[in-house]
C-alpha cells in the first residue's frame, strides 16, 4: 500500500499519548477503560480539526484491542488486531455516520435496526456519529431510547462542533468531553517536528504565522504546513519565510496593518488609502484583514489598560514597539468606536459583493471617526451656515428668516409651528411601531449606539455641547469638528425613534463642555482626590513606578 502523502493523515494520532493539548481528557478516558467503567455513549465537542473524530477512533481502538488495555499491553504489527482496520475506518463492526448528510429519521431507524445484531469479530460494536447536531428533531427522538439503553456490546460516540444545538435529553445520556483549542506553543512545536521529519525548511516566524492562522485547530495547522512545504518543491535550499506564507494565504503583514492604523490615527487620508491599496494588490482576504484589524484594536486596548505588552508567541518584538509608539494617539473611546465599526463592516461583507470597495469605505469611515486634521477644515462660520440650512428652531427672528433662509427652510419652520399643537400623523408603519421614550441626553446616545449610528454617537459625545434638554426640544452648541449633516441625521433619527418631530435649536453659549470633556475632567478630579488620600500615598511609596489607570468603588465596604 502506497504511503499517504497528505500530512494531516500521515501524522494522525495513533494513540492517546499522541493527542496534543488534550492530556486531561485522554487520561480520563484511558482510566475509565482500564477500570471497565465506560459509558453507553460519549459526546465529543470542540472546534473543527481539534481531534474529535480521531479521539472517537482511538476510543474504538482501546475498547476493541486484542491485547489487555488495562495492563498497558500493545498489539504487535506482526499479529492480527482490530486496531489497524479501525484507524483506517474499514472495520465492519465500527460504523461511522456523517449526520450532516444523513439527518432524517429513516437513517436513524436503519442505525437502530443494525444495533440489534452482535459484533461479528470485535468486542464492541461502535457507532460513531459525526456532526450529530445536524440530526432532525425526529431523528434525535428516535435515537433517544437506544442511546439510554443500548444492546449489550454496543457503544455510541457522538461528535459535534455545536453542542448547544443538541437536545438536553440527548446530552443527559452522554458522558461529555470538551476538546479545547490547542495552544499556539503546542501547535508550533508539532509543526517544527513534522517539518524536520519531512526535511522541509521553514522559518520559525512562518511556523508561528501558520499556528496563529489555524486558530487552535491541529488539522488546519498541519494542512497549511503541507501547502507551505509543497509550494516551492524545487527549491531545496530555500527556506520558507513568513512573507511566503502570507502570500500563500492572502494575509496582510500585521506590521503593515499597524502602520495603516497609525496613519488613520494621525488623520493621513492619502497615506492610509495608499497602504490599503498596497495590501489589496497583495491579494489580502477582506474578512481576514478585518479580523487582523480587530486583533490590532485589542492589542492597543491591552496596552492602554494593562500597560506595556509582554512578548509572547502571538506578537513579535517589532509589533510591540510599533504599538507602544502609536498608542499615544488613541484612547479607549476611539477603540470602542473602531471595534463597533469593524464588527459592522464584517457583517456588511455578507451583503456587499465588492470586498475591495467595502475595505476602502471602512478605512474612510475610520478616518472620519478620528476627525482628520489635514482635511480642509470647515470654519466655524461655514459650519454655522450649514446648520442654518437645515436648522429647525425657534430662536431665529422673522427678519433673519426672510434674509437668510431658503424657501425650503421657511417651509420647515412652518411645518414645525404646526407640529407644536398637532402631533405627526403621517408616519411610516415602521416609525409607529418603534416608538421609544427619550427622557434625557444619555438616552439619545444609547439609542444611537443600539442602532449602530456610530458617527451620530461620536458627535453627541465629543462635538456637541448640551445647553438644555426637554421633551421635544434640544438646545445645543457645537465645536468646529461637527459633521455638517448632524442636524438632519439627528432630526430624522428622533422622528424614527419617538414618532414625533423634535426642535433642535442652536445656542450661542460656548462655555459648556462636551460629554467627553466632562468625563475627562471628572476622571482627572477623581485621580487627584485619590492621590491626596493616605491609602494612595502609602501605595505609591511602596510602588513608586506604579501608574494609576482607573478608580472603581467597592460596594462591599
Amino acid at each position: 500500500m502506497t504511503e499517504n502523502k497528505i500530512l494531516a493523515l500521515k501524522y494522525r494520532p495513533q494513540e492517546f499519548k499522541d493527542l496534543i493539548g488534550q492530556e486531561v481528557m485522554a487520561q480520563t478516558i484511558t482510566n475509565a477503560i482500564k477500570l471497565g467503567k465506560t459509558p453507553n455513549a460519549y459526546l465529543l465537542t470542540g472546534i473543527r480539526g481539534v481531534g474529535k473524530t480521531t479521539t472517537a477512533r482511538l476510543i474504538a481502538k482501546a475498547l476493541n484491542c486484542s491485547k489487555d488495555f488495562s495492563k498497558g499491553e500493545k498489539c504487535k504489527t506482526n499479529e492480527y488486531c482490530h486496531c489497524s482496520e479501525i484507524i483506517n475506518s474499514n472495520h465492519m463492526d465500527i460504523l461511522e455516520m456523517d449526520a450532516a448528510s444523513k439527518t432524517g429519521i429513516d437513517d436513524i431507524r436503519e442505525l437502530i435496526e443494525n444495533s440489534k445484531y452482535s459484533p461479528t469479530s470485535a468486542k464492541y460494536k461502535i457507532f460513531i456519529i459525526d456532526e450529530v447536531h445536524m440530526l432532525s428533531k425526529q431523528a434525535f427522538n428516535g435515537l433517544l431510547k437506544t442511546l439510554e439503553e443500548p444492546p449489550p456490546r454496543l457503544k455510541f460516540i457522538l461528535a459535534t462542533t455545536e453542542a448547544r444545538k443538541i437536545p438536553a435529553t440527548i446530552l443527559s445520556r452522554c458522558q461529555r468531553f470538551d476538546l479545547k483549542r490547542v495552544s499556539l506553543a503546542e501547535i508550533s512545536k508539532l509543526l517544527k517536528e513534522i517539518s524536520l521529519k519531512e526535511k522541509g525548511k521553514i522559518s520559525e516566524d512562518a511556523i508561528k504565522l501558520i499556528g496563529r492562522t489555524s486558530e487552535g485547530s491541529v488539522r488546519d495547522a498541519i494542512s497549511l504546513l503541507d501547502r507551505a512545504l509543497i509550494s516551492k518543491p524545487n527549491l531545496q535550499n530555500k527556506t520558507i519565510e513568513e512573507e511566503d506564507v502570507r502570500e500563500m494565504l492572502g494575509l496582510a503583514d500585521r506590521s503593515k496593518i499597524i502602520e495603516l492604523f497609525k496613519e488613520i490615527l494621525c488623520g493621513e487620508e492619502k497615506k492610509s488609502l495608499s497602504i490599503l491599496k498596497e495590501l489589496i494588490d497583495q491579494g489580502i482576504d477582506a474578512k481576514l484583514f478585518l479580523n487582523d484589524i480587530l486583533e490590532i484594536i485589542y492589542l492597543f486596548s491591552r496596552r492602554l489598560n494593562l500597560g506595556p505588552i509582554e512578548k509572547d508567541m502571538t506578537i513579535s518584538e517589532s509589533e510591540i514597539q510599533l504599538i507602544e509608539k502609536y498608542s499615544k494617539n488613541i484612547d479607549m473611546h476611539d477603540i470602542g468606536l473602531f471595534w463597533q465599526l469593524t464588527i459592522k463592516t464584517i457583517d456588511d461583507l455578507k451583503v456587499v459583493g465588492n470586498e475591495n470597495l467595502t475595505m476602502e469605505m471602512f478605512v474612510m469611515q475610520l478616518l472620519h471617526l478620528k476627525n482628520i486634521e489635514n482635511r480642509k477644515e470647515i470654519s466655524e462660520n461655514n459650519v454655522t451656515k450649514n446648520f442654518n440650512e437645515s436648522l429647525i428652531g425657534e430662536n431665529l427672528s422673522e427678519e433673519e428668516n426672510k434674509k437668510d433662509f431658503t424657501k425650503q427652510v421657511k417651509n420647515q419652520l412652518k411645518n414645525i409651528d404646526q407640529v407644536k399643537s398637532n402631533p405627526v400623523k403621517n408616519l411610516s408603519p415602521e416609525a409607529k411601531q418603534i416608538k421609544k421614550e427619550i427622557k434625557n441626553f444619555q438616552d439619545l446616545i444609547d439609542n444611537a449606539q443600539k442602532d449602530k449610528e456610530i458617527e451620530l454617537k461620536y458627535d453627541l459625545e465629543r462635538n456637541v455641547k448640551l445647553v438644555s434638554f426637554n421633551k421635544g426640544k434640544i438646545d445645543i452648541s457645537f465645536n468646529e469638528k461637527l459633521n455638517k449633516n448632524f442636524i438632519k441625521t439627528l432630526t430624522d433619527k428622533l422622528l424614527q425613534w419617538t414618532g414625533e418631530r423634535w426642535i433642535i435649536s442652536l445656542s450661542k453659549n460656548d462655555n459648556i463642555k462636551s460629554l467627553y470633556e466632562k468625563n475627562i475632567e471628572e476622571k482627572s478630579n477623581k485621580f487627584n482626590e485619590f492621590k491626596k488620600t493616605n491609602k494612595a500615598r502609602e501605595f505609591f511609596k511602596s510602588f513608586p513606578d506604579a501608574k494609576l489607570i482607573n478608580i472603581s468603588e467597592d460596594n462591599n465596604e
